[in-house]
């Protein structure tokens, strides 16, 4: 069979034969985990709209060893796989340009915490597909707090750490990148049907990397002994009152997990459970409860007032999902006749240049901001006006001495050349997540922040 939906039917029986997996082909399956949450980006929902790029089969494992034999035949067939996690990724990176096996790996849920054997007592184990919301719970439940966790928690591990980078706890403990991986479990794509595990340096190439390098299908990473956090919400009249209560939280120890502010054209659209003034500037804080009263003088030294402190660890998520990219997407909804797009950036120009910043993009410029482990981060926020004045603004913000990221393109952009040489091992015949991997995109939009 020369065509890859009859090479992928081939390979689909052969996985079904040997109890490797669950295989669907039904169209609205397929349909909807064909593509993620790109559709922020208006030049994604452009060039890679829900229903352009499908799977042939939809394939899902529930071991580790499930996904070695998946491999296996899909190597022997020349088929493609893409992995996917729960789809909550804003990059296009789970879009299987070349159809061939989608594989689904929410069903690699096992979760350990049994503190022998390897396991040590700062981490867990858990199979790719765990949800960061079960991983919590079991945590919590033994007394432990996870490193960091993305915006949207119901994203899976596997997901977060193949193509996520950041979250609540990343003014702590960086990115994904920064020892929050503790080894991996990887299904490479050679023929050979057999897991192998990486620890230490070689890790590398296996984070935020897509797939494109073997699949991973469990990992194991840090966490602290569990705290009582609290969720703070707090109100300024101005930018500048804003910026100086939002870098003082640099100084609060223990460090808060997360500090998320927004200017008043942002704040309406935000699903607070307090009432949140339009007109003022929002400063939202995850702190240990400890240093709440720390907190609150470091609110009212720059100005503002704290509207509400919620001890409930609930209420933390919730605070937790209006952070990062989320409000760019509570706008979006918001506004749906007006399209918006954001660009990552980090940098002290976010605050003591918020004008310079905002001067890059034509029209209204809104920021939302965070704290990285290294300083300030924004999602500087513009009216898209088409992709290349997008690309335009990107020098504008380098030249300020800002790091510019930028979720508009599915390349893979962290350790690009270990990834091509690692591939070259793990995946000879290219068929991990085509199209994600190249040395030199057609535009070159993403420029890491921080990433070393």
């Amino acid at each position: 069979m020369t065509t890859t939906a009859g090479r992928t039917a081939a390979a689909a029986a052969a996985i079904a034969e040997r109890g490797a997996g669950t295989v669907s082909t039904e169209k609205g399956l397929i349909t909807t985990v064909s593509s993620d949450w790109s559709r922020m980006s208006p030049v994604l929902q452009e060039k890679v709209p829900p229903g352009r790029y499908l799977a042939d089969a939809v394939v899902r494992p529930a071991t580790g060893q499930d996904v070695a034999t998946i491999l296996q035949v899909a190597f022997e067939h020349d088929v493609p796989v893409t992995p996917r996690g729960a789809g909550t990724g804003n990059y296009g990176q789970a879009t299987p340009f070349d159809g061939g096996i989608l594989l689904d790996l929410r069903g690699l849920t096992a979760i350990s915490v049994d503190h022998s054997g390897r396991v040590n007592e700062d981490t867990v184990t858990t199979g790719a597909g765990a949800r960061m919301t079960a991983i919590d719970k079991v945590l919590r439940a033994a007394g432990r707090d996870i490193w960091m966790y993305p915006s949207t928690k119901t994203s899976t591990l596997g997901g977060f750490v193949g193509g996520g980078s950041a979250g609540t706890g990343s003014i702590e403990h960086g990115t994904t990148s920064d020892g929050f991986v503790v080894a991996a479990t990887v299904a490479p794509m050679d023929g050979s049907g057999e897991l192998f595990t990486v620890t230490g340096e070689d890790l590398v190439p296996f984070v935020h990397t897509y797939g494109v390098t073997g699949v991973v299908v469990e990992l194991e990473v840090r966490t602290d002994p569990a705290r009582d956090w609290t969720a703070v919400y707090a109100a300024f009249d101005t930018y500048a009152e804003l910026v100086a209560a939002h870098r003082s939280m640099l100084e609060v120890r223990p460090l808060p997990r997360l500090a998320s502010g927004d200017e008043p054209a942002l704040v309406p659209t935000l699903n607070a459970p307090v009432a949140l003034d339009p007109t003022k500037f929002s400063l939202r804080v995850i702190a240990e409860a400890s240093t709440s009263a720390q907190v609150a003088s470091r609110v009212r030294a720059a100005g503002g007032d704290v509207v509400a402190e919620l001890n409930d660890y609930a209420e933390t998520d919730r605070l937790s999902g209006m952070s990062y990219n989320h409000p760019i997407w509570f706008l979006q909804r918001a506004y749906p006749e007006r399209t918006w797009f954001h660009m990552e950036t980090g940098g002290l120009p976010i605050w003591d240049d918020p004008e310079a910043v905002r001067a890059c993009y034509d029209g209204p410029v809104h920021m939302h901001l965070e704290i990285f482990a290294h300083g300030p981060g924004a999602m500087v926020v513009a009216e898209y006006q088409g992709e290349q004045a997008m690309l335009d603004g990107i020098p504008k913000m380098e030249a300020l001495g800002l790091g510019v990221h930028s979720p508009h393109q599915w390349y893979v952009d962290r350790s690009v050349g270990l990834a091509i040489e690692t591939a070259k091992r793990t995946d000879p015949k290219g068929l991990l997540n085509p199209g994600k991997l190249t040395a030199t995109p057609p535009v070159d939009t993403r420029v890491n922040i921080g990433v070393r």
